[in-house]
């Protein structure tokens, strides 16, 4: 499927006569097309997470409804937008999903349109369980372990034993969780897919650093 949908069209219409442009660039974000979220809706909603007036509920709450339609690729982009937003945003956005109760509820998500909607499902299953575990992670800590200052200097050299040895199990899942997506070279083609791997492999260099970091303090303790 190519282009955008007349569904597409009418809830990008709806947001408009309700006077939500943010609501409007997350439609447009996630459309039914088989590629990428837009850079250019990506770059304003990034740029109105750093707005004073912003409504990150919203935002966010917008996010997780796009995340409820039945089709494989509006939930992927919804996925991948919520996921730039926790890289790119003001980190009141990752701070708003670790305080809410519940989260991407897509441990049985499949789309039955098709053989692809299929082997989509299964890569949304996993990339749900990732951002839950992000959010969760920094409900634990108070902070984003890929945000956070590394080096000698860094908030992982110098955290207590008893913070350390409460985060360094939390780093743990929140890197098992992330390498389960196992993605295999030939699925990159899908531009989908390759935005989530792209946003994922960051957030796998800086995991790592911030583990480094981690078992450096420990060994020196």
């Amino acid at each position: 499927m190519s282009g955008q949908t007349l569904t597409d069209r009418i809830a990008a219409a709806q947001y408009q006569l309700t006077g939500s442009d943010m609501a409007r660039a997350v439609c447009k974000a996630t459309t039914h097309e088989v590629m990428a979220p837009k850079k250019k809706h990506l770059e304003y909603l990034v740029s109105a997470t750093n707005t004073t007036n912003v409504n990150i509920p919203q935002m966010a709450d917008t996010l997780f409804e796009r995340s409820t339609n039945a089709s494989w690729v509006v939930v992927f982009k919804a996925l991948v937008t919520t996921h730039h937003m926790c890289v790119y945003g003001n980190e009141r956005f990752i701070q708003y999903l670790a305080s809410r109760t519940s989260l991407f509820n897509l441990s049985n998500f499949i789309d039955k349109t098709g053989s692809h909607g299929y082997d989509m499902s299964t890569f949304i299953r996993r990339y749900g369980r990732y951002l839950n575990e992000k959010a969760f992670a920094y409900r634990q800590m108070a902070f984003d372990f890929t945000r956070v200052k590394k080096g000698a200097d860094g908030v992982m050299r110098t955290m207590t034993t008893e913070k350390l040895l409460k985060g360094m199990p939390v780093l743990q899942t929140q890197i098992d969780t992330l390498l389960e997506f196992d993605v295999h070279p030939k699925e990159l083609n899908n531009g989908i897919i390759n935005a989530a791997f792209m946003l994922l492999f960051k957030d796998l260099v800086k995991l790592f650093a911030s583990y480094n970091d981690g078992i450096i303090n420990l060994l020196g303790q």
